[in-house]
Formats: structure tokens, sequence, C-alpha cells
């Protein structure tokens, strides 16, 4: 009979702490539903989240910053005991923030870092200077800049000047691409390399088509050719290609992207777009899941980066995930049998 007690009490302490482990309230913000890549994401966590046993507030921001200071306030009203937070803009959120931290809850930074708060606890997000690392090797060895004559012709398109990560992106391209430009192999006619010329704000398709196509009415009306349009994620590099449809007819440019969004990754297999980084936002999904359970359980939180991500005020512990670049001869094997799309998706 003791050795029944015993058994039954061993079980019943296993159950407490199995619910002790999944016990908890995670609020989930994400900026928009216009983004494929954001719908995902979202989608993912709740899956992750809920299955861990949590749950979960999971809400869009529809790309309106008081929408999402509202919807980030009453998680924390409502009783989140973790926000996981990826900002329209990385300072729009501090009286939520504030809030956050006056009533203990802990707050990370989801691919986009929140920036000018002391109440971020944690970041997790991919190596975002490799992101634009990735696609910057990706021209050169396309191109052969090293060994071929040149010179060579290109545009660049970047990504919103309210998200931290876009200069990120930007940087990691252009250390490895301006030094061509300065020796003269490479030539942006439109003399637009800085970031603050090439930004794209709200990182809108609209945006970066109404930019690109006067970029070619002005320079390449002329029929010239284009050898390569440095853009920063699929959005942009979509309004681009766009505009490219609409109005030129030379030899079609190595277009760069991020994301593997479905209309991009049609037009990569089209020959429409050389690339894009793929983040699989199920790796990320699954760190931070991971990362909420050692906060709610009090352990030691997994970061492999101490130095890099500081917001104005503090340098954010950071988890940074390995991104890959998919292209026509890969994206079977890195998209398809993988499972994160079917065949018939990118019909």
């Amino acid at each position: 009979m003791k050795k029944v007690i015993s058994l039954l009490l061993v079980v019943l302490m296993v159950c407490v702490s199995i619910s002790a482990f999944a016990e908890g309230k995670v609020g989930i913000s994400m900026p928009t539903k216009d983004l494929q890549r954001w719908i995902q994401d979202g989608e993912n966590m709740q899956a992750k989240f809920t299955e861990a046993g949590y749950e979960v507030d999971l809400q869009y921001a529809a790309n309106d910053v008081q929408q999402q200071l509202n919807q980030v306030t009453n998680m924390i009203n409502n009783g989140c005991n973790v926000l996981v937070i990826s900002a329209i803009e990385g300072s729009s959120l501090g009286s939520a923030l504030d809030l956050a931290k006056e009533k203990g809850i802990p707050v990370i930074a989801y691919d986009r870092l929140l920036m000018d708060s002391d109440a971020v606890s944690y970041y997790a997000t991919f190596d975002n200077y490799k992101v634009g690392v990735v696609q910057g090797t990706y021209v050169i060895n396309a191109l052969d800049l090293d060994n071929a004559e040149g010179p060579f012709y290109f545009e660049i398109t970047g990504g919103d000047p309210g998200d931290n990560n876009a200069l990120f992106f930007y940087n990691g391209a252009m250390d490895l691409l301006k030094p061509y430009i300065e020796s003269g192999k490479v030539i942006v006619k439109s003399a637009q390399v800085e970031f603050a010329d090439v930004a794209t704000p709200t990182w809108k398709t609209e945006v970066a088509q109404d930019r690109a196509s006067s970029i070619l009415a002005s320079y390449y009306a002329d029929g010239s050719k284009i050898d390569a349009w440095v853009c920063s994620n699929d959005s942009t590099a979509l309004g681009v290609e766009n505009a490219l449809e609409d109005a030129y007819e030379a030899d079609w440019p190595i277009i760069t992207g991020q994301d593997c969004d479905i209309a991009n990754t049609i037009n990569m297999i089209a020959g429409k777009q050389s690339m894009s980084v793929f983040k699989d936002t199920r790796t990320l999904a699954a760190q931070v899941v991971k990362m909420v359970g050692q906060i709610l359980n009090n352990e030691e939180v997994d970061v492999n980066d101490t130095t890099t991500y500081n917001n104005n005020v503090i340098t954010v512990p950071s988890f940074l995930c390995e991104p890959v670049f998919a292209d026509a001869t890969n994206y079977e094997t890195i998209l398809i049998e993988s499972g994160y799309y079917t065949a018939d998706q990118l019909q």
C-alpha cells in the first residue's frame, strides 16, 4: 500500500511539474498581415506555444503604430506573463514597455529590435548582418566581380528606416559591394547608394515599385541594361520586378531578396528573381518557445550574442539563427522537401 501511495505521489509531482512548466500566458504582437512572413511567424509561434501548453494571445496591428501600442498594453493588463513583440517601428512602444517593466513582465523582441528602452529582456532573430552578406556574396559570385572586366551597372533598394534590421541588411551587402563601386567596376547610374537614399518606408511593394519606375525612366529609358538590383527583402524585390516588367527590355538583372515569399519564389523559378535569403520561421519560433519556457522556469536563457544589438539604452542579449539562401537550383530541397511549402503552392 505504501508503495502504491508513493507511486501516486511521484506521478502527482510529475504532473504538477509539467503543469508548472506549461503554465503561463504569452502575448504575441505581430506588425501586420500584409506580408506573408508575419502571418507564418505568428501562426508558427501560436502553434508551438499551444502545443507546449501555454495560453496564447496573438494579435496583428495592421501596420498601425497606435493600434500595436494599444494591443500590447491590453496584453499586459489582461495578464500575459511574457510578451513577444515584433514592432512596426522600433521606438514606438515606449509606454507599453515601461508598463511591462513596472509589472515585471519579460519582453522578447522578435526579429525586430525594440529601441530606446531598458525594458527589453531578450532579442530573438536571424543574423541580420549576415543576411546582407549572403545577398552581396551571391551577386559577387554570380557576376564574377573579382575576375570579370566590367563595368557592371547596379541599383539598390533598401528596407524600412523605422526597422532596425534594415540597416543591418544594407550594411551586410554594401560592406562587400562598396569596394567595387569605389573602384568603378560597379556603377550605380542613379547615384543612389547611401541607405537614406535607397530606403523603402514600411517595406511596401508599391513604394519600391514607384521608386524603381522613376529610376528606370530617368536612367535606363535608352535601353541600357542593369546587371544587378540588390533588394533587401522580397516585398521590395517584387516592386522592382513589377517595375521592370512594365518598362525594361534589356537582359534581366540579378535580383536579390529575403523571406522566400510565395510570389517571389514563383518568380525565382521563372527566372525573374535570382535568390531569396531563407529565414526558416519555424526555427525562430521554436527558439522563442524555448526561451519563454526558460524565463517562466527561472532557468538560464539561451543567447549566443551579447555585444551586437544595442538599442540606444542597453545591449540586448540575443539569440541569432543562421540564414541560408534559396535559388532556382536548390529551392526544392530548401523549401519543399523541408515541408515549408508544398509543390502546389509554387505553381
